[in-house]
């Protein structure tokens, strides 16, 4: 699962740290009606990336991004450069977990248990990720702050609440699994298979304790300037189910025709027994950061002096926000898990294909906007909204032309590229194959997703969190639609990028919705330096893929690789051209945004 980093947008000159006389720190959701803070307030926005890994999290990661201060003594270069690794590093281990988890079990089996694998991130995103994302590390900063004894006894009394919650929820939600995994698995599926998913949920669904646990200890490190433990933990959690992975693979081998009804009880439980043992060992991973920051956690159950009443005004919109996305990953889980077994890519095809499209975005589009909304924000505090629109249209400047040739290398290459990541084991040729056309019709998604993600932070440093939750929602609306839609009018074996296409089309409804919401707010936009830009960087793309399919078809295997050798040759020498007559392409042209691009991921990188 990938680590919470907490990153803010803060108020203050040139991102630097708040000093306390600056003001206090308050939640996205805290100006009254999503207005902008006045500037003498000295509002500083704080919140929480998603832990979660997967469509279910993936969905959610506009929450209001963070980043609480470090300590004074630390350097800020230094953390950032550690975050950046580690979250790099995260990224790639958690990759190969899922790669491996279609190695081991095939894409069949391996549905149902990514089926299991959502339940938790979803119902935690709704219980608690929200609230935590927008209201309790706020609220931990401003106590820590303004409390004589540093927050403590109030973080105390905010665990404890936080630990027996979590625990109740999370033995009804077990005992509700037959129930709620009927949402994702029902009647057109097979018994078996639905079987098949529930006695996973079992397993897996109390990973939403240990979540909530690893969430609340996180957001306590980070108030106290803490960010290594935080970052690093989510790769204990990836090398346990890799390791499970491997429990699995020795003791029972790989076959890709085993059947839901075949699969015995030591089989589901070294897989599921190895998603909550993960969890565990990150939440457990985080205990010996608590004692080096100098928290002692004690048994204190004061549940009225937390003022729930103002968490849960404050908290609204935030989870009106979670909350349709997550009734979008159930309706798209229920459909794919329709065509699963019938030899078409299904929910483990939709989710490695859709972690490679957040994967592009985390690395390109979080990087440009991380390095723009300390300033955005502080603009839009003290009502420069022309600085605002004019760092909004560059960041969209710059993330499609990082992005487009990603996008290229995706549509032209995403065949060999699934060949490469996903082929083995129970997970043969014909379904990395199916999964590569996935993969081909999510290049269409990699633009819309970003632009539409930099939109809704824009609107956070505006202070805007109802208006980004509105406008989600007839988002979510036509997600739904298309996604019913193109389930009617595809045949099954296109049915996962069908979802695939349905998620860009919302994206970019998405962002046509907020970039018209923003022009009426703060003005004009500059769209005819963006118009430019595009066109330009439209003509580069054409010309890299033209160039690319040419040598592709050119090559062994000619798109459709029977191995990996014939997929790392169209890689090699695909991804050459691509990536040459891109750069070529847009220079010739005068893409100016290219160089300011590179500088911009090389310092993401801490080179």
């Amino acid at each position: 699962m990938n680590g919470g980093i907490y990153r803010s947008a803060n108020a203050v000159p040139d991102g630097e740290p708040p000093r306390p006389e600056d003001g206090v720190y308050r939640s996205a959701n805290a100006a009254p009606h999503g207005e902008p803070p006045r500037p003498e307030d000295g509002v500083t926005l704080i919140s929480v990336d998603d832990q979660m890994s997967g469509v279910a999290a993936a969905e959610n990661q506009a929450l209001p991004p963070e980043n609480l201060p470090a300590p004074e003594e630390t350097s800020t270069a230094g953390t950032s450069a550690m975050m950046a690794v580690a979250s790099f590093v995260s990224r790639i281990i958690g990759f190969v977990r899922n790669a491996l988890i279609g190695i081991t079990l095939g894409p069949y089996i391996g549905s149902a248990f990514t089926s299991a694998q959502f339940l938790p991130g979803q119902i935690y995103e709704l219980l608690l990720g929200g609230i935590l994302s927008s209201v309790l590390v706020p609220l931990l900063v401003r106590r820590r702050k303004a409390d004589a004894d540093g927050g403590l006894e109030f973080t105390r009394r905010l665990l404890t609440f936080a630990v027996v919650s979590l625990g109740i929820a999370t033995v009804l939600v077990v005992v509700a699994a037959p129930a709620i995994t009927w949402l994702q698995a029902g009647d057109d599926n097979t018994a078996a298979y639905r079987s098949l998913v529930t006695n996973w949920a079992y397993w897996i669904l109390p990973i939403i304790f240990f979540t909530g646990l690893s969430a609340m200890i996180g957001a306590v490190l980070n108030t106290r300037g803490h960010f290594a433990a935080p970052t690093w933990a989510p790769i204990l959690n990836s090398l346990v189910v890799i390791a499970a992975c491997g429990v699995f693979i020795v003791s029972f081998g790989t076959n890709k025709d085993l059947q839901p009804e075949d699969v015995s009880g030591a089989q589901i439980a070294v897989m599921g027994g190895g998603m909550l043992l993960g969890m565990v060992a990150q939440a457990v991973g985080l205990l010996p950061a608590l004692r080096k920051v100098g928290f002692s956690w004690k048994w204190r159950w004061d549940p009225r002096s937390l003022g729930l009443g103002e968490i849960g005004r404050l908290a609204g919109w935030m989870l009106c926000y979670v909350a349709a996305n997550q009734i979008a990953v159930f309706v798209v889980v229920r459909i794919l898990n329709r065509v699963a077994g019938e030899g078409s890519a299904s929910v483990l095809a939709f989710n490695n294909v859709f972690l490679l499209v957040t994967m592009a975005h985390g690395i390109i589009g979080v990087s440009v906007m991380t390095a723009l909304l300390p300033k955005m924000s502080a603009a839009a505090a003290e009502g420069r909204y022309a600085e605002v629109s004019a760092d909004l249209s560059r960041a969209i400047r710059l993330v499609t032309v990082a992005l487009a040739p990603i996008a290229v290398v995706y549509g032209v290459l995403g065949v060999p590229i699934s060949v490469v990541l996903f082929q083995g084991g129970a997970f043969d040729n014909g379904d990395a194959l199916a999964t590569g056309t996935v993969l081909v019709v999510a290049a269409f998604a990699v633009i819309p997703l970003s632009i539409s993600y930099l939109c809704t932070y824009t609107f956070y440093s505006l202070q805007g969190n109802r208006t980004a939750a509105l406008i989600n929602l007839p988002v979510v609306a036509v997600r739904i639609g298309a996604y019913f839609v193109l389930a009617e009018v595809l045949k099954a074996s296109l049915s996962a990028a069908g979802m695939t296409a349905a998620n860009a089309i919302s994206y970019a409804v998405s962002a046509l919705i907020s970039l018209a919401v923003l022009r009426r707010r703060i003005g004009r936009l500059n769209l005819g330096s963006v118009a430019v830009a595009l066109f330009k960087v439209v003509i580069a793309a054409a010309v890299a893929a033209g160039l690319g399919l040419l040598v592709v078809h050119l090559l062994p295997g000619a798109g459709a690789p029977s191995g990996r050798g014939e997929a790392i040759l169209q890689l090699i020498a695909g991804g050459a051209v691509i990536l040459v007559a891109y750069l070529g392409a847009a220079l010739v042209l005068r893409v100016s945004e290219v160089s300011q691009v590179i500088g911009m991921v090389r310092r993401k990188l801490g080179r």
